[in-house]
């Protein structure tokens, strides 16, 4: 009843109205998101130019206004289609221009009326209006369900006011003065919250029992409505006393605890933090912090969810090791030990970790180092990290950085978001409990980056010493000094690291093992490893030398040692059978009984590299795993001087074959190879294993020589590999890798490398045991490449004898030679001089 002044309703129903003297052709105005009952005092807001014109016209005569709903009340411009044609005739009682140009009508509603005709349409609407007159029953007229209906709306209309706070003496005797049920259902429907077509709905029901029950059924829903919101309200209401009450005898109960000198729970939680973080020993800004969220925490309520997230910061900010730190064992001769004892090799490396050691001992405020092991899988990178973490007598943690795409994972979540944590680096020293530890990043190639943020540019603040003395994370939002802690990252390779990140960093490579290191390292710590592992004693198990040299040379291929152990831990669990089988006495692995424990050996020397051919040279190529021989192959066929490289190699290298085509073609005469043959032949260039993706900038000499070879009919030396970029004038290019590919052209067999002037320098950090093995030739020009991989004309000839010699021996008709053939074959050789696989009871095949 908010919009309807009580007492004028009153007056309104009691006056008859002599509805003879209201016209039909009056103006007409849409209104929006309200439909006008009879008898209805209404005060409108007036805004469109149209209305305006209606209302103004109104007001010149005789006041009366045709009043429809729209059926859209997001229209501003209605046409005569848009509003109902069912409305009311309303008169306007009051109208006020107010200063932004609207006018403020209070209109009443006078009787209902149907629109026959539309009369003007430009400045306003004036229609020709039915008048839609409603007959009053009297009370014998009533039968007893329209009487009961009556009482029934009554009573509910009560009901809902006396819920909402707004049922008066005088809304009671208006509802009993309406001895119309018409009245009584237009007056109710008005002030219900009813929806525009629902209200609608009733104002165009003429029968006055129908509309009745109508009102009837939405007042039902109405207080069904209503007896809900205010039962939750209610509720609501006894929650908040509750909870006032529950602090006001809360704070009676800590005050007489205050008297009688004892405490509660939750002053002694809030006493423990206080002392917690003063044994903390954080920087004053962070301990200010701290005391600053013990304040938020003794001020709520200890079971809210908010005090909860407050204990877990709390909790976390005091665990930080602000303080806590190890103690450096600077005797670096002890260092030097523990590290010779943990690792074989690795000479450049140790220097490094004692030259560390050495400026520490020195001057102890020197800041933490940040050094990145590059090299290929298993050459004991993180074991490294170990053994420096043990020889200064450090804590050592380790987290694997690959795949991390979220920047939250090194700078921790903001404490806005539900189950916000620290990020992994300043977890990791909360576990580890010193803020000195050796900290290793694995994987930091691998690090990835999309829309949730790039995690290697949050590194940038950790890992620059200039920086890191107040790394700042999200969730502790105060900073914490990195500047002890000594950061060691590894990486398979440099490259995919960004650029700004790999600028902070000291970058030592770690680029594999010799045959000689491997077997020292198997013997030294492999072996007693898997021999513990498999629950074997040392002495039951012998492996010869020749045996493991055969297992490095022909069952891995690799720079680092993790298959070589994995070969080994076969061996070692085979023998662990026929031990837990009953066998006994000591088992010996001889080269020949190899077979028996791995199969046949798995790598082989490629069948064209047996014997040296003209178009075939081998190259070396560098990858994450180590070096490896690459094998260029190059064939003449008769066609249009087209070139064919294939053997799925990226952009480099097909730069590179072009180069060395051009520079072949531009020196032909010199070479003596006939300008037809450029002409009326096609070229292919193929490198093997195509499934295998290759691109790099040192196959150039090894293309060129390949296709002189070809054309020339030249051979070349199987036993010479080369690595080199080309220039069109023939200039030998320098390449990077050398260890690496020195290392697997050592384990391909290959004896004489050929490599260029300006890569002399990177011999001096090769192995003296590697340069004994290898015959390393340094050149300039590709006519200095050519003389040292193309056979001479003799030492060809004997190869062509020995092929020949070769072949014939292998004649169909012999089965004698044949047989003898195939045992000299046969991996599991009897005629070795070491002795077989033996134990006490000859062990089965």
């Amino acid at each position: 009843m908010a919009e309807t002044d009580i007492d004028d309703l009153i007056d309104i129903i009691e006056k008859e109205g002599n509805l003879d003297n209201v016209p039909t052709n009056i103006p007409m105005m849409p209104i929006r998101d309200v439909v006008i009952f009879t008898d209805m005092l209404l005060p409108l807001f007036v805004g469109r130019d149209k209305s305006i014109k209606a209302i103004e016209e109104a007001a010149k005569t005789d006041r009366y206004i045709f009043l429809s709903a729209q059926k859209d009340s997001d229209l501003e411009t209605p046409g005569q289609d848009d509003v109902f044609q069912i409305g009311t005739v309303g008169r306007v009682q009051k109208m006020l221009k107010l200063p932004d140009g609207r006018i403020k009508a209070l209109i009443q509603g006078i009787v209902k009326g149907r629109i026959e005709k539309f009369e003007k349409k430009r400045s306003c609407f004036k229609v020709k209006v039915e008048l839609l007159k409603e007959i009053d029953l009297k009370d014998k007229e009533l039968g007893i369900e329209v009487q009961a209906l009556m009482r029934n709306v009554r009573e509910s209309s009560e009901k809902i006011l006396a819920l909402r706070g707004e049922l008066s003496g005088d809304v009671g005797l208006l509802l009993e003065q309406i001895d119309s049920p018409g009245k009584l259902a237009d007056l109710v429907a008005s002030n219900l919250r009813l929806k525009v077509q629902d209200a609608q709905d009733i104002l165009e029901t003429f029968d006055q029992k129908k509309r009745l029950a109508k009102v009837n059924d939405f007042l039902s829903r109405e207080l069904d409505l209503s007896t809900v919101q205010a039962k939750i309200q209610t509720h609501v209401k006894d929650e908040i006393s509750k909870t006032q009450r529950d602090y006001y005898l809360r704070e009676q109960v800590k005050a007489i605890h205050r008297e009688l000198g004892d405490g509660d729970d939750k002053l002694i939680e809030i006493d423990e933090y206080n002392q917690k973080i003063k044994k903390a020993k954080m920087p004053e800004e962070s301990e200010k912090e701290a005391f600053r969220q013990v304040k938020r925490l003794d001020q709520m309520h200890s079971d809210s969810s908010e005090a909860g997230i407050i204990r877990t910061y709390l909790d976390c900010i005091i665990e930080m090791p602000w303080a806590k730190s190890t103690k450096d064992s600077l005797d670096i001769i002890k260092a030097a030990q523990i590290l010779d004892s943990k690792h074989y090799g690795l000479d450049k490396v140790k220097e490094r970790i004692l030259e560390y050691l050495s400026v520490r001992k020195l001057n102890p405020s020197m800041k933490g180092q940040i050094l990145c092991f590059a090299g290929p899988p298993g050459v004991g990178k993180t074991s490294l990290g170990k053994a420096i973490a043990k020889a200064m007598r450090r804590k050592f943690v380790r987290i694997s950085l690959g795949g991390i795409r979220d920047e939250a994972e090194i700078r921790g979540h903001r404490r806005t978001y539900i189950g916000a944590m620290p990020g992994r680096i300043l977890q990791s020293l909360r576990q580890c409990g010193t803020n000195n530890p050796v900290f290793m990043l694995d994987e930091i190639d691998k690090l990835g980056n999309d829309f949730r943020g790039d995690p290697s540019s949050a590194l940038l603040e950790a890992l620059d010493p200039e920086q890191n003395s107040e790394f700042s994370d999200h969730y502790l939002n105060v900073p914490f000094d990195l500047s002890n802690v000594l950061f060691i990252l590894t990486a398979n390779m440099t490259d995919t690291i960004p650029s700004a990140l790999l600028d902070r960093m000291e970058v030592i490579r770690i680029t594999g093992y010799t045959r000689e290191e491997k077997m020292v390292i198997a013997k030294k710590h492999l072996l007693p490893r898997q021999l513990k592992e498999n629950g074997l004693i040392r002495r039951s198990i012998h492996i010869s030398d020749g045996a493991m040299e055969s297992i490095i040379a022909d069952y891995t291929m690799e720079a680092g040692l993790r298959e070589f152990e994995r070969k080994i831990g076969t061996i070692c669990r085979k023998i662990a059978r026929q031990v837990a089988e009953g066998k006994k006495g000591k088992f010996t692995v001889t080269q020949q009984s190899l077979t028996k424990f791995l199969g046949p050996p798995i790598y082989l020397i490629d069948m064209d590299q047996d014997e040296s051919q003209a178009g075939l040279v081998t190259g070396l190529a560098w990858t994450e795993f180590g070096g490896e021989p690459l094998y260029i192959e190059v064939s003449l066929c008769h066609g249009k001087g087209e070139l064919a490289v294939t053997g799925q190699i990226g952009d480099i290298m097909q730069e590179s074959a072009r180069a060395a085509f051009t520079y072949t073609k531009a020196n032909m005469d010199k070479f003596k190879i006939d300008k037809d043959d450029f002409d009326n032949k096609d070229i292919h260039i193929h490198v093997p294993s195509g499934a295998i993706p290759k691109d790099g900038p040192s196959a150039g000499i090894a293309m060129a020589t390949a296709l002189i070879s070809a054309f020339t009919g030249k051979v070349v030396d199987n036993k010479v590999a080369m690595t080199g970029e080309i220039s069109l004038r023939g200039r030998v290019l320098p390449i990077g890798g050398l260890k690496e590919k020195a290392l697997g052209a050592l384990q391909a067999g290959i004896k004489t490398i050929i490599i260029p002037e300006k890569n002399r320098k990177d011999l001096y950090d090769l192995p003296s045991s590697l340069k004994k093995k290898l015959n390393f030739i340094c050149v300039q020009n590709l006519d200095q490449v050519l003389e040292v991989a193309f056979l001479k004309q003799e030492d060809s000839q004997i190869d062509d004898d020995k092929q020949e010699e070769k072949y014939s021996q292998i004649d169909g008709n012999n089965l004698e030679e044949n047989e003898k053939l195939d045992n000299d074959l046969e991996p599991n050789n009897t005629k070795d001089s070491e002795k077989e696989f033996t134990t006490e009871s000859e062990m089965e095949d």
